[in-house]
């Protein structure tokens, strides 16, 4: 405050009159004009001050970061005029084999030191572009393997993580003949397979299987053409196998050997029972341990095991926030029944984790709650719960609810229990592909769904009702969707997903409902009367009661486990001479109301209790690729 003898109220007389009042006045809005003047000259001093701050710190860090890269290059340069650069190579291998027993990762070590060496030591490449793969014969060393992976990428950059443990004996094939196993391949929906004489053939699942598998598949093809000539040919002989379940189960590794780390025969006895049973209780721990420190850097992160292990307890501490993560997906062949888990799929509504870029998730066989945070705005969702885990229809379609944009939606829920709340109308109109499974009441979900833009639909729920009027009911409410591609009851036999009581496909009395249904290329039923289903298929008349052509546009028919009788070969052939009549004796396709139905190019016969010579001969001459898998 300033002197009492400054102040300018002072030089005015009390009481105050008329004229000094007017004084005032004048004085004080001259007096407001200087403190306005004033407070802008600070601002600007301050504005002034606060850019030559900006300009310094700039100012020195670039220079620090000049600083490191001199010193780096200096480290670099350090690293070439060093003399072990120049040790022979002969003690180079006498290092190798000398630590390999007591640090079997030294090789990564002495593989770091310059490019001659690593060429030298011929190491696999375990990272490549931020991909990182292990074989599960490491999982021993694998705590030592992903933290020197970690470290080698640096801070920055983003991490795409993928481990694949060996699969049980369920995923692989075997001959009829008793012929050893054959490892499976992948390849692409469109690749023509190629294979030898093999009652195994591949068979293409859609669109189901493919949107989740296709990335691993071009990595698996980059590889694989860089194999030797021997592996090649060992290839042409493998076959795919879908699992034919709604959501596919965990991959074979043997898909993938081509991106694993080789495993010496002898690894066995380089460590003790002891040290080995000790590893195989706290590799996890150590190994997500060094993985979740790093979620800052996740983009895509893809954990596939066969069934539970020792330290599958690690995984119920992998929460935290992941800016770049857009893929998540943790998947086990069989149920592994673990409670009480706070990760991220059972973290609760309130939880503040910041993964604002998932776009795709898959949770097969693990726990998780339907009203995670994780469960929401996505694109593509899997879910396949565990037999112990009930969920409310009213529930599973809330979950649903939560992301109006999904392309890709597949649910395989085998515990369901009666909704609680009313099942409010549901529209995804950018779905294109919808897989369900599980217990009957989902048939009461899907009656309140309606997808406008479907192109493949999955149904393998138990058949306790006529599947037939939900599939109707649905493309009704969808206005007629331009759906390609249907498949009912097609992984049934063999799988926990559908038919705990009855078959989907055994429900279906009548086959009309596909009239409505032209755009279908590719058709797949399971557990269906084979003789009906194909009079359904062959050409309309008064026997099968249709006026029009089903599904004339069908390329593509695959059954399986069908109940074949006495007529069943003749009904096959009547099929195949209707839609693909022999063109080179000058017949063609009979049109029915100006419509003639497209020429079948992909026949499937899975699990059919025939060895029919007429079977198999009647199809090959008509049709580009007949596949076959009799049980005698």
């Amino acid at each position: 405050m300033a002197p009492a003898a400054t102040l300018s109220c002072l030089r005015y007389p009390e009481p105050p009159t008329k004229t000094s009042l007017e004084a005032a006045r004048q004085e004080l809005a001259t007096q407001n004009a200087v403190a306005k003047e004033l407070n802008n000259k600070i601002q600007a001093a301050e504005e002034d001050l606060a850019r030559l701050i900006q300009q310094s710190r700039c100012a020195i860090k670039q220079m620090e970061k000049e600083k490191e890269a001199v010193e780096e290059d200096m480290a670099q340069m350090l690293a070439y005029v060093s003399p072990i650069k120049r040790l022979p190579h002969e003690l180079l291998r006498h290092i190798f084999y000398m630590n390999f027993e007591d640090y079997p990762c030294c090789a990564w070590v002495l593989a770091a030191v310059c490019k001659l060496w690593l060429d030298f030591i011929h190491l696999p490449f375990v990272l490549r572009d931020g991909h990182a793969a292990y074989r599960s014969s490491w999982a021993f060393y694998l705590e030592y393997v992903l933290k020197l992976v970690i470290d080698s990428t640096g801070n920055n950059a983003r991490l795409f993580r993928r481990y694949y443990p060996p699969m049980a004996g369920a995923f692989r094939t075997k001959h009829a003949t008793g012929h050893r196993d054959i490892p499976q391949v992948l390849q692409h929906p469109g690749q023509r397979p190629t294979y030898t004489q093999t009652p195994y053939i591949q068979q293409h699942t859609g669109r189901l299987g493919d949107a989740m598998d296709r990335s691993y598949m071009d990595s698996a093809a980059a590889t694989r053409a860089r194999r030797s000539e021997h592996c090649a040919r060992c290839l042409t002989s493998s076959v795919m196998l879908s699992s034919g379940t709604v959501i596919p189960l965990a991959l074979p590794a043997q898909a993938f050997d081509s991106m694993m780390i080789p495993a010496p025969a002898d690894r066995s006895n380089s460590a003790t029972p002891q040290a080995k049973s000790r590893a195989s209780i706290h590799w996890g721990y150590i190994a997500f341990y060094y993985l979740t420190e790093q979620m800052h850097r996740w983009e895509r992160f893809v954990f596939r095991f066969d069934k539970k292990f020792s330290s599958i307890a690690a995984l119920k501490h992998l929460a935290g926030d992941a800016p770049l993560l857009k893929e998540f997906e943790i998947s086990c062949a069989e149920p592994t029944f673990a409670n009480d888990w706070s990760w991220l799929p059972c973290a609760k509504p309130t939880s503040s984790y910041h993964i604002p870029q998932l776009q795709s998730l898959t949770l097969q066989y693990v726990p998780f709650k339907w009203s995670a945070p994780i469960l929401t705005n996505l694109r593509n969702l899997s879910l396949r719960t565990l037999p112990t885990t009930h969920i409310a229809l009213d529930r599973i379609l809330y979950l649903i609810s939560q992301s109006p944009d999904l392309e890709n939606l597949s649910l395989c829920f085998t515990a369901v229990n009666p909704a609680v709340l009313p099942l409010m109308p549901t529209t995804l109109s950018q779905l294109k592909s919808f897989s369900i499974g599980g217990h009957y009441l989902l048939n009461t979900l899907v009656d309140s769904m309606s997808f406008p833009a479907l192109q493949a639909l999955t149904i393998d729920v138990d058949g306790r009702d006529p599947v037939e009027d939900t599939i109707s009911n649905l493309f009704a409410r969808s206005n007629s969707p331009p759906l390609a591609t249907l498949s009912l009851a097609y992984g049934t036999t063999g799988t926990t997903s559908g038919g705990i009581y009855y078959a989907t496909g055994s429900m279906i009395t009548s086959w009309h409902f596909l009239r409505d249904l032209d755009h279908i290329s590719t058709l797949q039923v399971g557990g269906i009367g084979f003789e009906t289903f194909l009079s359904a298929l062959t050409f309309p008349d008064d026997e099968n009661g249709a006026e029009q052509w089903l599904c004339p546009n069908l390329t593509t028919l695959a059954m399986r486990n069908c109940h074949l009788h006495g007529d069943g070969v003749s009904k096959l052939v009547q099929m195949i001479e209707a839609r693909n009549p022999d063109t080179g004796a000058g017949h063609a396709a009979v049109a029915v109301a100006g419509v003639v139905p497209a020429r079948m190019k992909r026949l499937g016969l899975m699990k059919l209790c025939v060895v029919n010579l007429h079977l198999r001969a009647a199809p090959e001459v008509r049709i580009n690729t007949v596949i076959y898998e009799c049980t005698l």
